[in-house]
């Protein structure tokens, strides 16, 4: 892959990471902040339910699908480096409200760093374990 090719699907990545961040910012700070659960179980289901619309999305547009995985297995290779970052975030979100607090804005720049470092993650997963050479 070119670099053109590598930054055009960055970007494409990005695109559909930043929907998803709005699904997983909007359900947790509605959990966190307006229903009252502690921060990291609400970040638990925001990250869950954004994981979900990721899938569809990315594997559909932005990375091009190996053919020698069954949807299942992609599905649950996703899952499972989903998982991970999941536990990355969490592992964020914790030292994140344990510094600043679990206010709003201690939270929401909490997700900030902690978006940024699952998507790193993320990328370079699925594109290592996800994506057709």
């Amino acid at each position: 892959m070119n670099l053109k090719s590598l930054i055009e699907q960055f970007l494409k990545f990005g695109v559909v990471g930043a929907i998803a961040f709005v699904i997983d910012y909007g359900i947790l700070m509605l959990l966190s902040q307006v229903v009252g659960w502690d921060p990291v179980p609400s970040s638990a289901v925001s990250f869950t339910v954004s994981v979900v619309f990721n899938y569809f999305v990315s594997m559909r547009y932005v990375f091009t699908r190996r053919e020698d995985l069954s949807r299942r297995r992609e599905f649950a290779i996703f899952v499972i480096l989903s998982v991970i970052g999941l536990g990355i975030n969490s592992v964020c979100i914790w030292a994140g409200t344990q510094a600043l607090g679990d206010g709003a804005i201690a939270v929401t720049a909490t997700k900030v760093v902690a978006t940024v470092v699952v998507a790193l993650w993320n990328f370079w997963s699925r594109k290592r374990w996800l994506e057709a050479k």
